[in-house]
């Protein structure tokens, strides 16, 4: 009996040994863990919210809409209120909800449902408005010095604008409603995506089809990688795949994504081997181009309430290789460190 006690006790020592080894294991990754929490800054730029927003490609300019302001363009580096522009909200029916930063920062487009119009971000004067008919403006983009726009509407076509002669090219490739588009930075190629669950590649000269990407559900989110290496699309039912803009080749799926993860904005990386995307449901991740693994994630601030609230990351953009920028609907811009794999 004393000998059975004795041994009992030893194995009691030797159990509460490694439970304590195994507590400070955890103890010490936990604390080699970087954590991305909380923002290494946090600037409001509007008070209760905002209706768009985009980060231009550099992370040194942001524009947004918000009821209050109308349009606000910040000096992210200052983080200094540069322009404010009027366009027309006169009611809620014209709110802008969508707009895009050219690639060199010389312009910006932006579009309520029902008009479009092209802005020099140097001087801060508008250079164009228009009003478009028969549907309503679901996306746009802009090419470098505003010399080109893309309008995907409502009724299925998306229509490329040459700026100084007018010209108008209507691409009739989608059979329904547009609700994503982009632009190469030369104006040259242009993606969309449509609730026909396809996204297709075109030629903005031709509007001949370059690649065309078939999905099982109505395609969100595309997105062209301004140096011509990529093109990503998602749809609506967590499939998201990154293709090769040269060949139309797959080169990797987006593992782990979820249904309600509904992509609002992408970026690549300048050095090609990351994609980072935020989604309507806060949540912003950074994804390895080459295995499609998700190698970090966070959620952006909700906007301030009495109530839990969520918030729409608009855009994303790198300030450098260790940290990201984001605009979100709650107002928020907000600078983060990327957690590097261990």
């Amino acid at each position: 009996m004393l000998i059975n006690d004795s041994n009992n006790k030893k194995h009691q020592l030797t159990a509460l040994k490694l439970s304590v080894v195994t507590l400070l294991s955890l103890l010490f990754l936990q604390a080699c863990t970087p954590s991305a929490g909380k923002p290494l800054q946090r600037y409001q730029h509007s008070v209760e919210g905002s209706y768009a927003g985009d980060i231009s490609n550099d992370g040194k300019w942001s524009v947004i809409s918000s009821i209050h302001h109308g349009l606000s363009v910040w000096d992210l580096e200052k983080n200094a209120l540069t322009y404010q522009w009027a366009q027309q909200q006169n009611s809620s029916d014209n709110l802008v909800l969508a707009i895009d930063i050219s690639d060199t920062n010389s312009h910006a487009l932006t579009a309520s449902r029902e008009n479009f119009a092209l802005w020099n971000m140097k001087t801060g004067k508008s250079e164009g408005y228009w009003k478009v008919r028969e549907s309503n403006i679901r996306d746009i983009a802009i090419s470098n010095d505003g010399d080109y726009l893309l309008i995907g509407k409502g009724n299925g076509t998306v229509v490329h604008v040459t700026v100084d002669t007018g010209r108008r090219l209507e691409f009739l490739g989608h059979k329904e409603k547009i609700n994503t588009v982009d632009m190469m930075p030369n104006g040259r190629v242009a993606m969309s995506g449509g609730n026909d669950f396809i996204a297709y590649v075109w030629d903005t000269h031709s509007g001949q089809v370059v690649y065309q990407f078939n999905h099982t559900s109505r395609v969100s989110k595309v997105a062209l990688d301004p140096k011509g290496r990529f093109a990503f699309s998602a749809d609506s039912m967590k499939s998201a795949h990154i293709w090769d803009l040269k060949t139309g080749n797959l080169i990797t799926k987006l593992k782990g994504t979820k249904r309600h993860e509904v992509f609002s904005s992408v970026r690549f990386s300048p050095d090609g081997k990351t994609l980072v995307t935020g989604a309507a449901s806060s949540k912003v991740s950074v994804w390895d181009i080459s295995t499609g693994k998700r190698t970090a994630s966070w959620h952006v601030t909700p906007k301030e309430a009495k109530r839990p609230t969520g918030a729409v990351v608009y855009s994303v953009a790198f300030s450098d290789n260790n940290t990201l920028l984001t605009e979100s609907s709650s107002g928020y811009a907000e600078l983060w460190q990327i957690p590097q794999p261990q």
